[in-house]
């Protein structure tokens, strides 16, 4: 509790919650005052853009605002969302056909006064606000009262950067995309754009909002900022849907989950928590803003609250289950279109350098304190899943770069992930060891490969539970003062990629690397090789660089090299254009392994590379 008051307390851009509390009252004043709290936002190949740079948003849907959950519509629940779970983003969900009288068919007005009440509250509070078609349906009036309806609202929101405009909730499986939703969108988009509206639109996908694909196949085309609905819900869809979604993404079209739940498509069912964080490993991957479903106190699964507790009941933290969970990710979720704003001694630095830790140029989650270690000063703690600092740097020349942490940590567990700032490209991943305590010190390494020149990058706790103290850049060959020494150039094992026991989706070719024989090529996003009957037998527990024999035409490609299986992951590389699919080169990643007989895997996550053999050294080579 005490973690997430310090959070709020030093959220960049919060209102007070005397503020919070007379948003309603005051909103149309306080919408105009708070308007350049928050980036505007435009999309770019597959990446929705804050303030012109790739980051993501978190937050809550409201329930649909009928069967009286309409009393969640109001500047106090909003502002509770904001400063209690650092909430980004809000959803109003306006039902379209359902309710009968109570429906936008049948009183558009009320919704209209529902929509803005919401809108003004998120304003005033810094948040994106999500205004929400919530239909299932096409045709008929529903195109033409939702031409009117977002025509009104993009007159009035037009200059507002925070009001995002879903045009289509939930296209159920019997309502297409080529010949129903398309047509639809190109009818309400045109209307959006006429009134000088250049807000963020987000268009629902068939069945359920869930066949992206089918979208990415057929574009919509003309219009600038436009994204696609995703839906996921945890207890039922897995790892399918992910790889659906992926190929919409590599096919270039942005996502925006609008609505997930951590339990079945049906709003029923326990917490799914290993796929729910599955999920959210992917959505922070690549960018991917999201609403939890729903502030409600509906007697189901998917409900934030627990059953009647009425209008207030967030007031003293009634949650459920799935709620609980929600609050645990949005509360951590990495910010974009603000942040935490500059730490102590914001400078770009040339490298190889040092970069202190403390001197983060932005930052979600993370605190400063007085270190221990040698040379005193501050040290980075409070590091949880999720959180990520950046930094500006300048870096002379490409290449290979051997980087250290100077990591503390009472347990292990920890992973450290350096990437561009914004999270793509992902640079290397490397293990944070038990080190004793929190203030009792040791470095860990990896050597990864980065451009050249001046640039943010960031690192990010894909798993939490370290502090950090300072990072050394420095170039291939080097090494920093406490980190793990090579005993030796000879390689513990040298696996030919063709020895897999186990694959999917490659085929063996013949290779003109050094040394002949076969490589492994037609690699595709997905893929993945089993080396279960390879074992290695690793001496000790320690410091191990891995090496791939890689060749690529086109770069873009990613490995992940973990155990057969997929647990644990112990690195990601993103891999370069050799200059073609026979030119080879070697990549490399510092890990740590534990001692005994291991059995790897890799996987693709980019496919576009060849692979002739990967190799395991002992110490930092």
């Amino acid at each position: 509790m005490n973690r997430i008051l310090s959070q709020w307390m030093r959220s960049a851009g919060r209102l007070s919650h005397t503020k919070t509390l007379i948003s309603a009252a005051c909103g149309i004043a306080l919408a105009m005052s708070a308007n350049a709290a928050v980036e505007p936002i435009t999309t770019q190949g597959n990446q929705v853009l804050f303030g012109g740079k790739p980051g993501s948003v978190s937050g809550m849907s409201l329930f649909w605002d009928i069967w009286g959950f309409e009393k969640y519509y109001n500047g106090s629940t909003v502002g509770w969302l904001a400063t209690d779970w650092n909430a980004k983003l809000i959803r109003a969900a306006i039902a379209v056909e359902e309710g009968g009288a109570d429906s936008v068919l049948a009183n558009p007005a009320m919704h209209k006064a529902r929509v803005k009440a919401v809108v003004d509250a998120a304003v005033a509070n810094d948040m994106y606000v999500i205004i929400d078609w919530h239909t299932h349906h096409v045709g008929g009036n529903i195109t033409s009262a939702a031409i009117s309806f977002f025509t009104e609202m993009a007159q009035t929101y037009k200059n507002t950067p925070n009001v995002i405009f879903e045009i289509f909730n939930e296209p159920w499986s019997d309502v297409y995309w080529d010949s129903q939703i398309k047509p639809y969108a190109l009818q309400v988009i045109p209307a959006i754009r006429n009134t000088g509206a250049k807000n963020l639109i987000i268009v629902g996908t068939r069945s359920w909002s869930q066949r992206v694909d089918e979208a990415a196949a057929n574009r919509i085309t003309g219009y600038e900022n436009i994204a696609y609905t995703l839906h996921f819900y945890a207890g039922t869809h897995g790892q399918w849907l992910r790889d659906t979604a992926q190929g919409a993404l590599n096919a270039g079209i942005p996502l925006f989950v609008t609505e997930w739940g951590s339990v079945n498509a049906d709003g029923n069912g326990g917490v799914n928590s290993g796929e729910t964080w599955a999920w959210v490993d992917f959505m922070k991957k690549n960018n991917i803003s999201n609403a939890n479903w729903a502030v409600s106190d509906k007697a189901e699964g998917a409900s934030a609250l627990t059953p009647n507790t009425g209008a207030s009941g967030w007031a003293n933290n009634q949650l459920t289950a799935s709620g609980a969970l929600a609050k645990d990710i949005i509360s951590h979720w990495p910010q974009a279109g603000g942040g935490g704003g500059g730490g102590s001694g914001c400078a770009e630095v040339a490298l190889p350098g040092t970069v202190q830790a403390e001197a983060y140029c932005d930052m979600s989650g993370v605190k400063t304190e007085t270190t221990s270690d040698t040379g005193g000063g501050s040290n980075l703690g409070y590091i949880d899943t999720g959180d990520w600092m950046k930094y500006d740097v300048d870096i002379p020349t490409a290449g290979t770069y051997t980087v250290s942490y100077r990591v503390a940590a009472a347990a292990a567990g920890g992973v450290i992930q350096l990437e561009k700032a914004g999270g793509t490209p992902v640079y290397g991943t490397v293990n944070v060891p038990a080190t004793g305590g929190w203030q009792t010190w040791t470095t860990v390494s990896h050597s990864v490969q980065l451009p050249a020149g001046k640039q943010s990058l960031g690192i990010a706790a894909k798993t939490g539970g370290f502090n950090l103290n300072w990072i050394k850049v420095e170039g291939s060959g080097s090494s920093s003062s406490g980190s793990s020494s090579s005993s030796g150039s000879t390689p513990l094992a040298t696996i030919q990629a063709e020895s897999f026991s186990q694959m999917s989706g490659v085929q063996t070719e013949g290779t003109s690397d050094v040394g002949g024989g076969l490589n492994v090529g037609y690699i595709d996003a997905g893929d993945w090789l089993s080396y279960a009957t390879t074992g290695v037998n690793i001496p000790e527990t320690g410091t191990y660089t891995v090496e791939f024999r890689v060749a690529s035409a086109t770069g873009g490609g990613s490995l992940s090299f973990e155990e057969a299986g997929g647990v644990p992951s112990y690195t990601t590389l993103y891999l370069p254009n050799t200059g073609g699919w026979q030119t080879w080169t070697t990549v490399k990643s510092t890990i740590t392994l534990t001692a005994g007989v291991h059995k790897f895997g890799i996987k693709a996550n980019n496919g576009g590379w060849n692979l002739n053999w990967f190799s395991i050294t002992k110490g930092v080579k």
